[in-house]
């Protein structure tokens, strides 16, 4: 009895390994056919499933990428050139976004640059790059590429994790009855529902930035030349250096009377009290003064005195007698 059970216990395990591999080999065989039709399947490392491949043209169409580009032209005619590039963008379905304009002066000339951004269609990008290469030479040209999948994939998430997380607390507040719960919970609520309006506003920034490609324009119309450079003043003729001359004469005279005029104010404002005060000065203090050397010549003249005659005169000859 123990032996016709031993034999029925070694006949269905015999059974169950046949069955395997029975499977198996089915399983090489598809794995194998797959093989030969070209059709080589990835499996997962964890389950073994079969991956399918994604299609390379597929997956290059659905990246986000943002394009931005940044010329400086140089253009005959500022103004005809600003209206053709605000008619392309219009014609490419885009609009003008920031626009400076600045006037030059050069001599008795005028010449304008501008600075424009322009945002156009991404699918647009390259025909209105196009446009603005058109217009004139092109001194500078920037282009930038920024794929923005794994963060445009990383707000959705987000988004789509707090917003059920909002339900959650949307069901909590329906089944709170304490008071201190309630106003924990609304507290909860209003946080997430705020984290919530900032990150679609990111997301909304961020695909926009996507739909629309950013092109800065730099318009540069062509310098005027300097009227005055080349010219040698000793080219100017006779008549025309004369002219001239007497011309900044006058205007040199006038510039005098003009200045005197202007000073003349000043002039008697100050200078006749300073005209004054000399006069006092000079009359009370340097007149005033007695004059020391006519006084040493007064003490030192004696009265006229008459002279003693001389007692070494010889005497005479009545005098002898």
């Amino acid at each position: 009895m123990q032996r016709n059970r031993a034999l029925a216990a070694v006949g269905l395990a015999f059974l169950l390994v046949l069955a395997g591999c029975t499977g198996a080999g089915n399983g090489g065989d598809g794995a194998t056919q797959a093989s030969l039709d070209g059709d080589d399947p990835e499996y997962e490392e964890a389950t073994g499933t079969p991956v399918e491949k994604a299609d390379d043209a597929a997956s290059a169409s659905e990246r986000m990428r943002i394009y931005t580009a940044r010329l400086t032209v140089r253009v005959d005619a500022f103004e005809a050139s600003r209206s053709n590039l605000s008619t392309a963008v219009s014609t490419h379905g885009g609009y003008v976004g920031n626009s400076q304009i600045f006037t030059n002066e050069r001599g008795d000339r005028t010449y304008r640059d501008g600075e424009f951004t322009y945002r156009v269609p991404a699918e647009n990008y390259s025909a209105f790059l196009e446009a603005v290469r058109a217009e004139g030479a092109v001194v500078r040209e920037e282009e930038n590429v920024q794929d923005v999948t794994g963060q445009h994939a990383d707000l959705e998430a987000r988004l789509e994790n707090l917003r059920a997380e909002r339900d959650r607390l949307r069901e909590l507040y329906e089944q709170a009855n304490d008071t201190e719960d309630v106003l924990a919970v609304q507290r909860e609520l209003s946080d997430v529902q705020g984290e919530i309006e900032r990150t679609e506003a990111r997301l909304e920034s961020l695909e926009n930035r996507v739909a629309y490609a950013t092109v800065t324009v730099e318009l540069r119309e062509e310098r005027p030349d300097d009227p005055s450079a080349g010219d040698r003043w000793y080219d100017t003729g006779v008549v025309a250096a004369f002219l001239e001359s007497v011309d900044g004469a006058i205007v040199a005279l006038r510039a005098l009377v003009v200045g005197i005029a202007y000073a003349l104010p000043y002039l008697i404002a100050f200078g006749v009290p300073l005209i004054g005060l000399g006069l006092v000065f000079t009359r009370f203090v340097v007149g005033g003064r007695p004059s020391i050397r006519g006084g040493d010549a007064s003490e030192e003249a004696p009265p006229d005195e008459e002279a003693p005659p001389s007692e070494s005169a010889p005497p005479s000859d009545d005098e002898s007698e």
